[in-house]
C-alpha cells in the first residue's frame, strides 16, 4: 500500500482543484510539466492508482468515499440517529441540510478533484495506442463517469422525475480558465453513458474488483439505465455482467462474512473502493459511526432502523441478520440479562437500543475497516427484477428475487410465487422490498424510492422525529431530497446557480 500512496501523491500533483480556488499548478516529477510526467506507461499507471487512491483518501475528515456513503444512506429509512453527533451530517440524516456543510464541500471538492485527475490520464492517451493504454484510459473514463454519476445524484433532482432540473457541472477538460454551469440532469447522465460505453470497449484486461473493468461499466451502466427508466436496456446491461462468467454469487455462510472479505477474494464484488490495515483511518473510518468495538474504536451513533429490523424479522433464517449486531446487556459469566418479562436487554444510548450495523467493519480483524462496496453481482439481479417487473414480466423478475432469497438461506414457503405475493400489492413491491433487504446501508434505498415516486416513510424512533410526532414523511417532490451546492464552490464559481 505504500506504493498506492506514494503515487497518490504523484496523481495529486496533476490534479487541478477546479472549484477549490487551490494552487496547484506546481509541476511534477521534478519540474517537468503535466505532458512530459504522463509520456509514459509507467507514470500514466501511477496516475491512475492515484486517482483511485483519492477515493480512499487521506484519512478522518478529509474522505470522499465516507462523506458519499454517509450523505447516500443517512436519508433513507434503514437507519436510526440515536442523538446528537458532532458530525453535520445530522443535518442529512434530518434533512434539515445547510448551505456550508463540510461533508458535501468535501464530496463536491474531492470528487472534482478524482475527475480532474482522470481528465489528464484521458487527454494524454491517443485512440488505439495499445491494449495496455487503452486499459488505462478505459478505466479513467470509467472514474469521471462514476463521481459525476454520484454527484448528480446528491446534489440533482432525480432523472425519474425531472431530467431537465439542472444537476452538476460536466468536467471534461483540464484547463483552469473555465468556470463550467450546472448541465441539466439529463446531459449528465448522457455524458455519463456515452463515458461508459466507451470505457467498456477499451478495457479489456481482466482486473480484481479493486480496479474498474469492462463488465464494471457494464454494471454502472444498467443502474444508470434503471434510473433513467430505459428499463430493457437495463436487463440488456444486466445480463452482460451476469453472462459474463467473471463473478458468482457467494454461498449463504461466505455471505454472512462477506463485507470483510478483501476484494481479491469475494468473486461476487465487481468493484470496491480497496482499503487496507494502512488506510485504517480509525475514527474517520464508515464503520466508526454504525459501530463501537472493543477498545473503544468507533462512535456508534447509527443504528439499524426499527422499520428495517421488522421487515428482517419476518424470516430467522434470514443470513442477513448477520449484519446487524445488537448490544445486549450481559452478566459477568457474559450471559444475555433478561427484564421482568423474560426479554433480553439491550444497551442504549440516549434512550435509543443499540443495533449496531457492520457491514463496514471487520475487514482484517480491524474494527472499522472494509472496502466498501459500491457495485457487487447481487445488484444485477435486482435490477433486472425491478425492469422486469416494470415490464410486466412478473415470472422473471419473481425468479430473480428468489436468487437472492435462496442464497439469503431463505427456501420453500418463505420464497414468492406469482400467484403468492405474500400480501405485496404487486411484484414491484416485492423487489423493492428485496433491494431494501439485500442491499441496505449501501447507500440505494433513498433513490430507489425516488426512482418509483415513492415516499419516504421513518416511521421508527430517532432524532429525524418532532417532538410529539411518531412519523416522518419526505414526499419525492420536497427540495430537500438534494444537497445546496457547496456555498464555498458558490462563491468562487458566479456561474453555479443554488439549490432552492
Amino acid at each position: 500500500m505504500k506504493v498506492f500512496k506514494s503515487v497518490s501523491t504523484i496523481a495529486i500533483g496533476f490534479v487541478l482543484l477546479l472549484f477549490t480556488g487551490c494552487d496547484l499548478t506546481t509541476n511534477p516529477y521534478n519540474g517537468k510539466s503535466n505532458e512530459q510526467a504522463l509520456e509514459t506507461e509507467q507514470s500514466l499507471e501511477a496516475a491512475t492508482r492515484g486517482n483511485y487512491q483519492i477515493m480512499v483518501g487521506g484519512g478522518g475528515y478529509y474522505y470522499y468515499a465516507k462523506h458519499l456513503f454517509y450523505i447516500n444512506e443517512f436519508p433513507g429509512d434503514n437507519v436510526s440517529l440515536s442523538g446528537t453527533t458532532t458530525d453535520p451530517l445530522f443535518y442529512a440524516y434530518n434533512y434539515d441540510h445547510i448551505k456550508n456543510m463540510g461533508n458535501t464541500q468535501n464530496l463536491w471538492r474531492w470528487g472534482y478533484e478524482i475527475v480532474a485527475g482522470a481528465n489528464k490520464v484521458i487527454e494524454a492517451i491517443g485512440d488505439g495506442s495499445s491494449t495496455e493504454l487503452d486499459q488505462i484510459k478505459g478505466e479513467n473514463l470509467f472514474l469521471r463517469a462514476l463521481v459525476h454519476f454520484q454527484l448528480v445524484n446528491v446534489f440533482g433532482q432525480p432523472y425519474a422525475l425531472n431530467p431537465g432540473e439542472l444537476g452538476v457541472p460536466i468536467v471534461n477538460f483540464t484547463g483552469l480558465d473555465q468556470r463550467p454551469a450546472r448541465a441539466t440532469v439529463s446531459e449528465v447522465y448522457d455524458f455519463i453513458v456515452s463515458d461508459l460505453k466507451e470505457a467498456a470497449s477499451l478495457m479489456n484486461v481482466p482486473k480484481n474488483s479493486s480496479y474498474a473493468s469492462k463488465e464494471g461499466a457494464y454494471a454502472l451502466l444498467s443502474r444508470v439505465y434503471l434510473n433513467m427508466e430505459e428499463n430493457q436496456l437495463a436487463i440488456e446491461y444486466a445480463n452482460k455482467v451476469i453472462n459474463s462468467g467473471r463473478y458468482n454469487l457467494v454461498d449463504t455462510e461466505t455471505f454472512k462474512k462477506y463485507f470483510t472479505l478483501l476484494n481479491e477474494n469475494n468473486p461476487e464484488t465487481i468493484f470496491a473502493i480497496k482499503h487496507t490495515e494502512e488506510d485504517d483511518h480509525g475514527y474517520g473510518n464508515i464503520g466508526s459511526m454504525y459501530l463501537k468495538g472493543d477498545g473503544g474504536v468507533g462512535w456508534g451513533e447509527m443504528y439499524a432502523s426499527e422499520s428495517y429490523r421488522n421487515l428482517l424479522n419476518q424470516y430467522e433464517n434470514d443470513a442477513r441478520h448477520a449484519f446487524i449486531e445488537p448490544q445486549y446487556v450481559r452478566d459477568a459469566n457474559g450471559d444475555i440479562v433478561t427484564d421482568d418479562n423474560g426479554n433480553p436487554m439491550l444497551h442504549k444510548r440516549n434512550g435509543y437500543p443499540k443495533y449496531y450495523v457492520n457491514k463496514f467493519s471487520y475487514q482484517q480483524g480491524v474494527v472499522s475497516l472494509s472496502s466498501p462496496v459500491v457495485l457487487r453481482l447481487a445488484e444485477m439481479y435486482l435490477i433486472r427484477a425491478e425492469a422486469n417487473a416494470k415490464l410486466g414480466n412478473d415470472a422473471q423478475a419473481i425468479q430473480d428475487v428468489n436468487l437472492i432469497r435462496q442464497r439469503a438461506g431463505l427456501s420453500g414457503g418463505e420464497l414468492y410465487t406469482t400467484g403468492d405475493l405474500k400480501g405485496h400489492n404487486s411484484v414491484l413491491d416485492v423487489v423493492l422490498e428485496e433491494r431494501r433487504l439485500e442491499l441496505a446501508f449501501e447507500g440505494h434505498r433513498k433513490y430507489d424510492l425516488l426512482r418509483n415516486n415513492r415516499p419516504i416513510v421513518r416511521n421508527y424512533p430517532g432524532t429525524h422525529l418532532d417532538p410529539g410526532e411518531t412519523t416522518q414523511v419526505i414526499q419525492p417532490s420536497n427540495p430537500r431530497v438534494v444537497f445546496f451546492i457547496p456555498q464555498s464552490e458558490m462563491q468562487l464559481n458566479e456561474n453555479l446557480v443554488q439549490n432552492q
